[in-house]
């Protein structure tokens, strides 16, 4: 993995990158010392170098057991209880359905949102489908996850009977207490913990992403040993200026301190749309805190040039670009000739596709920058394991260390639990009768 800065830096005063490098160490000594805000939160540190040959022998064996059972598997969990796995899986996956290898069992996700017309759909596709389910909460009582849990717990026994639900359904959760593990001990389901001390956005490499990952049909291992090269390349010894997470940190903050106060992270393979996803939630989650923080959005290029592209070009000059380039295609494809060549094509009969892309990501990236937008450069090798497993250890590690410039606390949410408060309000939870009373006179 590569990161390019050049076209960012010109955008901001000489030096106030380099600038921030104390900043940017005293980050690192923070997060690896643990005196940090959200200490308890830093699991995920260390966790690739951690894990062992043993432990993704495990996953890969209850994996197994999904595979050769089912024809389909639900992944049941919200927010990084999810997108971590999909991003993964939608990365590595043919773009039209079917995934690699082909015995893979189909990977549906639910729990992430409360549509009643998305369940009963879910519910109707997998009448006569033979699923398992994977419920990942740490509580089991989230109510998005909750909710699509009691309904598929019904519908899998009610189709395998319960003895041979319980060989497919699969418990990620905490250790020790919460309903999901309740339930998980009582029903003698299979259980993978998640760790306490890593937060939901940052357990891609936990089981919550792992058992997923390997259900899919995918390399762990491979996917493991790419986090942890990267561990390496990012640890607090490497210089800043030959450390990844610490240049990519730097920069976007010496970007927001120049005014910059939105990160649109932009992409020209297909694949990749939901790891802006992930990526918009990990920073989002992490930073958008205490009044600060820079605002993720992401595009898919080219596609969204011709929706999102007159902005970007012309709009509010608030924004910077980070743009993920993967240099090598998995398949090789050329543009055919035409006789008539009514399209005006034929200059590029010959050429890969890939060729034609590379040439509007720099089209792009040139008249972006000469837009007034700055622009960071991530680039692959190409799309696999490897190289997704570097991704999402140099995001993590950026993320730390760029929330702790920006003076924040990178592994809370405070904020998140606002709209629960009054959703189980009016929905007239007990032990909200207090909320509800005020509610509902703010509502007259």
């Amino acid at each position: 993995m590569k990161i390019n800065i050049s076209k960012a830096a010109q955008f901001v005063a000489a030096g106030a990158i380099e600038a921030l490098e104390p900043q940017v160490k005293a980050a690192q000594e923070a997060l690896e010392q643990g005196t940090c805000p959200g200490n308890d939160f830093l699991g995920w540190l260390h966790l690739p170098s951690s894990i062992t040959p043993a432990f993704i022998a495990e996953i890969n064996e209850t994996a197994k057991v999904l595979k050769e059972n089912c024809e389909a598997v639900v992944v049941a969990g919200i927010g990084g209880s999810y997108l971590g796995a999909r991003m993964v899986i939608d990365a590595l996956s043919n773009s039209f359905g079917w995934l690699q290898p082909s015995d893979a069992p189909r990977i549906l996700f639910a729990g992430n949102n409360i549509g009643e017309d998305y369940l009963s759909e879910l519910i109707g596709y997998l009448k006569g489908v033979k699923f398992g389910v994977i419920n990942i909460s740490k509580s089991g009582t989230t109510t998005e996850t909750a909710i699509t849990f009691r309904l598929l717990k019904k519908m899998c026994e009610d189709q395998r009977g319960k003895e041979e639900a319980k060989k497919v359904i699969v418990a990620i959760t905490d250790a020790k207490k919460g309903a999901a593990r309740t339930t998980a001990d009582k029903e003698g389901y299979k259980s993978f913990v998640i760790p306490d001390n890593v937060g939901g956005r940052f357990s891609v490499l936990t089981p919550v992403g792992l058992l997923p990952i390997a259900v899919a049909g995918f390399d762990i291992a491979a996917l493991v040993k790419g986090a942890q090269d990267m561990e390496a390349q990012c640890d607090i010894k490497v210089p800043c200026a030959e450390n990844p997470a610490a240049v990519y940190a730097a920069t976007r903050n010496a970007i927001y301190q120049s005014g910059k106060k939105i990160e649109i992270m932009a992409n020209y393979q297909p694949k990749l749309h939901n790891l802006g996803e992930w990526w918009k939630q990990l920073y989002g989650e992490s930073e958008g805190k205490d009044g600060k923080g820079i605002f993720p959005a992401s595009v898919d290029l080219t596609t969204d040039l011709h929706s999102m592209g007159q902005w970007i070009q012309d709009g509010e000059r608030t924004i910077f670009e980070t743009v993920i380039s993967v240099e090598k295609p998995n398949c090789s494809l050329a543009v055919p000739s035409d006789e008539e060549n009514l399209d005006g094509l034929n200059f590029l009969a010959g050429k890969r596709i890939d060729e034609v892309n590379k040439m509007a990501e720099l089209g792009t990236q040139l008249a972006h920058v000469d837009g007034g937008v700055p622009n960071i450069r991530i680039s692959i090798e190409k799309l696999d394991e490897y190289n997704i497993g570097q991704l999402i250890y140099f995001f993590e590690k950026g993320c730390g260390i760029s929330g702790l410039i920006l003076g924040v606390n990178p592994f809370n949410q405070p904020g998140v639990e606002a709209y629960k408060k009054n959703m189980f309000a009016l929905l007239n939870k007990p032990g909200y009768e207090a909320e509800s009373k005020a509610i509902q006179e703010r509502l007259k």
